[in-house]
């Protein structure tokens, strides 16, 4: 792909190029220029640098500038970037640092794959070679780090979450409630991204480390340290909001037999792991633990290794129909364990029973008829799955 050919396509699609700075000097103009190869659709943001930075600027009166008074971070140049952006008309924004580690020749890999997709409320990130003898052991450390927290609080795989140099859809980024404002933002921009249903992909892009040119802004203890009650914040939120909320969409999008053939018997899981998965969503299902329960189910079924889908889909046995008989269901065997003579029927469920008093009748009953169903439901779910996974491999083989 040309230059000239690249710069139509950016005009037609609305992009342009955002380049946060701070003080970067001495490889400033070499990415300026380097950009003004494939266009003139450039917004600098300024993050108050102290350095010769100003000065540079002026000599590009034909792109936009924006001075920040003091220094903020890198996050907060991003987001004021993005909303002039938007300002100006434009729908994605190539951001693309300035220290001279990234190449503007690899704007087009953007391009190019931004127009492979039919959707394109896509984000996406260039993937550095992480293994190039150049690049700092940290950085290598830092960006596995990140890949796996990426992973467990959005489900997505990706190569490199760290990189700098990046493609954003502007009006997917409208609608999300970020805080950060400095390296973490990167971090935080994704994730919630992500959540909103925008895809996340890495695209390949070269990098080069020049410790004589490149001056890096990064302050492990601070920043790692920001870093780090982010991700704990966004695993929490994870766990217990958005991996529940998912699952639940997708129960109910599909429906009961849709979800039993395509998730459940379509699993590739063993039928050990199928079977426990089940036992801990009637578990879970049956247990006192109203409010909580599908967060917990999906909690533990990280935490054990267990099938999500499976186990929150079992979760909702207790639903609102069978709630009286799994609540009366509890009564009687925790009257049956502790000796009492209670007697109970539907219409005391709600209405009569007096909550206070046969409380502990209810939460001994509740957690024995939890383990009695899931052991049960557990064992017999088992059975069922080895013997249709046995009779499947016989007609394969015939």
């Amino acid at each position: 792909m040309t230059k000239i050919t690249t710069n139509h396509k950016l005009i037609s699609l609305k992009w342009c190029v955002i380049i946060p700075t701070y003080n970067n000097c001495k490889t400033l103009k070499n990415v300026i220029d380097g950009v003004l190869g494939y266009t003139d659709n450039i917004i600098v943001v300024n993050d108050g640098a102290t350095d010769d930075t100003a000065q540079i600027l002026k000599l590009y009166p034909q792109i936009k500038h924006i001075n920040l008074p003091q220094n903020k971070g890198k996050g907060n140049a991003l987001r004021i970037g993005f909303k002039c952006a938007e300002s100006l008309g434009f729908n994605y924004a190539i951001t693309i640092d300035s220290d001279g580690q990234h190449y503007p020749k690899d704007i087009p890999v953007f391009i190019n794959a931004l127009k492979k997709e039919e959707n394109q409320n896509i984000l996406l990130i260039g993937a550095r070679n992480m293994n190039h003898e150049n690049v700092p052991k940290k950085s290598n450390f830092g960006n596995k780090f990140s890949n796996f927290w990426f992973w467990f609080e959005t489900g997505i795989t990706l190569q490199d979450t760290q990189s700098g140099f990046r493609l954003y859809p502007l009006k997917s980024l409208k609608n999300l409630k970020l805080h950060t404002s400095k390296f973490e933002f990167e971090i935080e921009v994704i994730v919630k991204a992500a959540w909103r249903g925008v895809t996340i992909k890495n695209v390949p892009i070269d990098v080069f480390y020049d410790d004589t040119n490149r001056i890096s802004h990064f302050r492990p203890l601070k920043d790692f340290t920001r870093i780090s009650i982010l991700n704990t914040w966004l695993v929490i939120v994870a766990i217990f909001y958005i991996k529940p909320r998912d699952l639940f969409r997708k129960f109910k999008g599909k429906g009961i037999k849709r979800f039993l053939f395509e998730d459940f018997m379509g699993s590739n899981d063993s039928p050990i792991k199928k079977a426990l998965s089940i036992a801990l969503g009637i578990f879970i299902g049956l247990s006192p633990l109203w409010g909580l329960q599908s967060m917990l189910v999906v909690f533990l079924a990280i935490v054990l290794k267990l099938n999500k889908t499976i186990a929150f889909g079992f979760s909702n046995i207790s639903i609102p129909p069978l709630i009286p008989i799994i609540i009366l269901a509890s009564l009687y065997l925790g009257n049956f364990i502790l000796g009492h003579n209670f007697t109970y029927s539907i219409d005391d469920i709600g209405e009569n029973i007096e909550v206070l008093k046969h409380l502990k009748t209810y939460i001994i009953g509740s957690f024995s008829l939890a383990i009695i169903g899931a052991f049960t439901v557990g064992l017999l779910s088992y059975f069922l799955l080895l013997f249709f996974q046995k009779k499947k491999i016989a007609l394969s083989n015939d």
